[in-house]
């Protein structure tokens, strides 16, 4: 009955990352926890495929260098979706996400994770729009352009605040993004930068990737003041799998299913269920025993099911809020 339940769910991954430089074929079941063999068999209709890019000297020649790997990377997770349909279905809006899981195929999601790549220009904004770029994640470990980070790089910066939370190119980048179309994830910010993107953003926030930090004191974790704001805006917390973030200290063979619906469970009970989602970071990190790979996503199904959580409050939990907030972007968007 639980495989029958999962099966039947529009389940969206909100944060993989892929290999770079391109590794082994996304079209084979091979050595990534993310392949389309494994996505099909743990019955996973949706995914963001970020590319990811690390922070790196703020200069012309970082910028310039940041901004060709995102594109790379942006024309890699394109190739997911060939147009012989030997693949996934490239989904720029939520419709196309539904209507790709209507005929059985997987919705292939671009974003991009570090706004470094945007450099100090936000004409870069309609670029990546143009790709189908769904979500940029404002900051990745260390200060960029847009927005102090919740992680400093001690080998580019010493301090743990430069912006005071966002700069204001920052804020005109979000609200470019706004515009575009383009959701703010939050993922890795600084709390300030968090709270002021969440407050200045015409449409909810996402953090895409993030965990709870009542439940692990961790500096990437949201608190409940920021789980707070979350809510109150609209946003989303998608819960994440990488072990760190679950439990202080862990490794992932320490931890299972479990420990991923203790963090989903207080989310619903402090932010309510519309506000929860799921973002693994698998081969970023994220994977616990049990669930090291798309292929068994039902175990965490089967583990909220357990707890309680019925058809209609799983399809919100593993796809049926992201899609709102998406639509809520689409709504926004001026050109």
């Amino acid at each position: 009955m639980t495989n029958d339940l999962h099966a039947g769910l529009l389940t969206l991954d909100s944060h993989v990352d892929i290999p770079w430089p391109e590794g082994p074929s996304p079209f084979e079941d091979g050595p990534r926890c993310v392949d389309l063999p494994k996505l099909r068999a743990g019955g996973i209709a949706a995914v963001c495929f970020a590319a990811y890019v690390p922070q790196g000297p703020r200069d012309e020649a970082g910028h310039a260098a940041a901004h060709q790997r995102a594109c790379a990377m942006l024309d890699a997770i394109a190739a997911m979706a060939p147009a012989d349909g030997s693949g996934g279905v490239l989904a720029r809006t939520a419709d196309e996400i539904e209507a790709a899981f209507t005929a059985g195929r997987t919705a292939i999601i671009p974003a991009i994770e570090n706004g470094y790549a945007l450099g100090r220009d936000l004409t870069t904004l309609d670029g990546f729009a143009a790709r189908g770029v769904r979500y940029i994640t404002l900051t990745h470990n260390g200060h960029n352009e847009l927005s102090d980070a919740a992680i400093p790089r001690r080998d580019l910066e010493d301090v743990e605040a430069e912006h005071g939370g966002l700069s204001e190119f920052g804020r005109a980048a979000i609200g470019r993004m706004n515009e575009l179309g383009i959701l703010v994830d939050v993922s890795h910010a600084s709390k300030d930068a968090m709270m002021q993107a969440a407050s200045r953003s015409q449409t909810p926030v996402v953090a895409t990737h993030s965990c709870i930090r009542a439940l692990c004191d961790h500096r990437r974790n949201l608190d409940d003041e920021q789980l707070d704001i979350l809510a109150a805006t609209g946003g989303l917390a998608q819960i994440t799998i990488v072990s760190s973030f679950l439990r202080k200290k862990a490794r992932s063979a320490d931890l299972s299913v479990a420990d991923i619906a203790d963090h989903v469970d207080y989310a619903v009970r402090r932010m309510g269920l519309a506000h929860v989602g799921i973002g693994t970071d698998f081969d970023g990190g994220g994977g616990v025993r049990g669930f090291m790979n798309a292929a068994q996503a039902g175990n965490l199904t089967a583990e909220l099911a357990r707890r309680g959580y019925g058809r209609a409050e799983l399809a919100q939990i593993w796809g049926g809020n992201f899609l709102r907030v998406l639509r809520l972007a689409e709504q926004e968007r001026r050109t």
